[in-house]
């Protein structure tokens, strides 16, 4: 997630530069060929041009809508795992509690319960960042990569989850859990028989075991929320259908910028021929306006694609909001808020700091 106000252009033309320069390409080979080699009629009528691009802007508009839904259904998704997670402390706090026991011992109940629920997020965060076959992360782009490399790092891609999550469970746990897929959906229910042996030694009631279960249960539909985003992608069909009609477009665009800009020449010239202009510069400017007034649609078309393909490249960089982005949800950052949070609120010992993020990304 980035945090500061605005991103700095400079990032930005930095980040699309290689691109960039295809545009400048792409647009200056047909005005070579119109203006140099003379292939007058090498052009694109501007109508049907617009109507393409037009059609391009609703694809995109699309594209980005859906990019930018799925990005904030992850983070109230989040949100409501920060919001549970807090409950879950106070019940565990108050709801367990016993005369018969000494408070040095219901403490270490306490601790268990919660460093177990701080394992489940950390696994849950490990699990959404593993690599999907859609995802940028794959293959990256150069840019992409550079801009990886000199920014931010993914903590769940340098760190091995054996030595994230052992903190808190025990090494039995931790091999029962890994001897399954799903070890976050393993730790709920490594989480709901421990919550019912507590019951069993009478340190809850039925009751308040009935309510401590409903918290499992909504951890459990949370979890389930988290990975539809995840393993489900952004169809296909229309990413490729959306990329190939940009392209498509981007290639074109010069064709009917060019005639645009030798009329619009036309148009100069003839309205200078109204002015009695004797010098013989004016003379010459007429002259140049005259005839390679196309070569200024070279920055338009560039300025054009460049826009559009921006437009895509950011719905294409937001739309797996757990891949380890920028601009995706900081599901790292969240779990160690979380933590730091429910370990106050049980008075435990060695609290971690939070984490230290550079260059305004948080991850």
């Amino acid at each position: 997630m980035y945090v500061k106000k605005t991103y700095p252009l400079k990032g930005m033309l930095k980040w699309t530069r290689r691109y960039t320069y295809v545009f400048l390409l792409l647009s200056t080979i047909p005005v070579f060929l119109f203006d140099i080699l003379g292939w007058k009629w090498l052009y694109v009528p501007w109508l049907p041009l617009g109507v393409l691009g037009t059609a391009v802007s609703f694809i995109v508009s699309f594209k980005n809508n859906a990019s930018y839904d799925r990005l904030w259904e992850a983070r109230k998704i989040w949100g409501g795992i920060v919001n549970t997670s807090r409950s879950f402390t106070i019940m565990v706090k108050d709801f367990i509690k016993s005369d018969d026991i000494s408070n040095h011992e219901l403490k270490t109940i306490h601790r268990e319960l919660i460093h177990r629920h701080i394992a489940w997020l950390t696994a849950l965060r490990y699990q959404l960042r593993k690599t999907k076959p859609w995802e940028n992360n794959v293959k990256p782009n150069k840019s992409n990569k550079e801009f990886k490399e000199k920014n931010f790092v993914v903590i769940e891609h340098t760190v091995p989850i054996k030595k994230a999550i052992n903190l808190y469970i025990t090494d039995n746990e931790y091999k029962e859990i890994f001897t399954k897929e799903n070890q976050a959906s393993q730790l709920l229910g490594i989480q709901s028989k421990r919550i019912k042996e507590i019951q069993n030694k009478g340190l809850i009631d039925d009751f308040r075991h009935m309510e401590l279960e409903k918290i499992l249960v909504e951890l459990y539909a949370l979890q389930g929320k988290s990975e539809r985003i995840k393993n489900f992608p952004y169809p296909r069909q229309f990413a490729t259908l959306n990329f190939i009609f940009i392209w498509i477009f981007i290639i074109l665009l010069p064709y009917g910028m060019m005639q645009e800009f030798e009329a619009l020449g036309d148009r100069i010239v003839a309205s200078l021929a109204n002015h009695e202009f004797k010098t013989a510069i004016m003379h010459k400017i007429q002259e140049f306006i005259a005839i390679h007034f196309e070569w200024f649609s070279i920055p338009f078309s560039t300025l054009l694609a460049w826009i559009f393909y921006s437009m895509e490249a950011i719905g294409d960089n937001s739309e797996n909001p757990f891949e380890g982005r920028p601009n995706d949800v900081p599901i790292t950052d969240l779990s160690r808020s979380i933590e730091i949070d429910i370990r106050q609120l049980i008075d435990d010992t060695e609290i971690p700091k939070p984490y230290k993020w550079k260059n305004n990304i948080i991850l």
